[in-house]
């Protein structure tokens, strides 16, 4: 857990919160250097009592027990390996600040991903969605299957808001990059949660990403799903409304099913053990 986006006042509170506790146990000077000796069990124990209480209850049951993973053996590439990939693929793309990668990678984050702007690729979102799934079926040899095919316009699916406005302030870090780069996760971090629970326990400096962001991440990284036990990736930075009626009610998502990659939309409310939310970490 990160205490860079805690204010001084509330990590000062938080201390003495403990300082107190402490001296309300009843301890000779014995059984504290029996504590001591056990530093690493106590920081451990201390580190998840602070992460449970500091997570909201907001949809709490919306979360399943989850062993999924990254069973193809999907590692993040480097920063130079996704540029070469992407540049074959659009061959529009140019500038990148390859630098931010030397920065410290925040928590929670698996690595430093390319994702180019999608106003780059095309003219609307929607577009710039069905531009990336149409690569993917062709790097995949057709083995791919898009269940909202033709339903992807703006009546159907949207950005989330917060995903908008956190990865606006990353172009604008980035300013006049084709390319940005960006600390995130591919969905292990929120496994076993319904989309809008992950949403709920996202930390100050962490948003969902949606299928423009995620496919791209996939067309640089196909090896992160190869079988129906790949963990399967929610993309908690779009919303899809199923009837086009502005119900906003669903979420894209990603898995691996008879063997080929599919995507579609699924319920925000629904948690099941083989899916996880993929989000960013943008630099506050």
């Amino acid at each position: 857990m990160s205490t860079t986006l805690i204010t001084s006042g509330k990590r000062k509170q938080i201390v003495r919160l403990l300082e107190d506790g402490l001296d309300k146990v009843a301890l000779d000077d014995s059984g504290a250097q029996r504590i001591v000796e056990h530093g690493d069990k106590l920081q451990e124990g201390l580190i998840k009592l602070l992460e449970g209480l500091a997570v909201t209850d907001q949809f709490a049951g919306e979360e399943v027990e989850s062993s999924y993973g990254y069973l193809s053996g999907y590692t993040p590439k480097s920063v130079a390996e996704q540029v070469k990939i992407l540049r074959e693929l659009f061959p529009e793309l140019g500038s990148i600040d390859q630098s931010i990668a030397t920065q410290p990678l925040p928590a929670n984050a698996e690595g430093f991903f390319v994702i180019p702007r999608w106003e780059k690729i095309a003219k609307t979102y929607g577009e710039a969605v069905e531009k990336v799934l149409a690569l993917i079926e062709k790097t995949r040899n057709g083995t791919f299957r898009n269940y909202r095919k033709g339903q992807l316009g703006p009546q159907y699916l949207r950005q989330h808001a917060r995903t908008v406005k956190m990865l606006q302030a990353v172009g604008e870090q980035q300013r006049d990059q084709d390319m940005l780069v960006i600390p995130a996760q591919f969905g292990l971090r929120h496994r076993g949660r319904s989309v809008r629970r992950a949403r709920a326990v996202f930390t100050t400096n962490e948003c969902g990403l949606g299928a423009f962001a995620t496919g791209i991440m996939l067309l640089t990284h196909p090896e992160r799903l190869q079988q129906l036990d790949d963990l399967w990736i929610d993309c908690a930075g779009n919303e899809y409304a199923p009837g086009a009626d502005g119900k906003f009610s669903e979420a894209p998502y990603f898995g691996f099913l008879d063997g080929r990659v599919v995507f579609g939309a699924g319920r925000v409310a629904d948690a099941f053990w083989d899916y996880g939310s993929a989000s960013a970490f943008p630099p506050q």
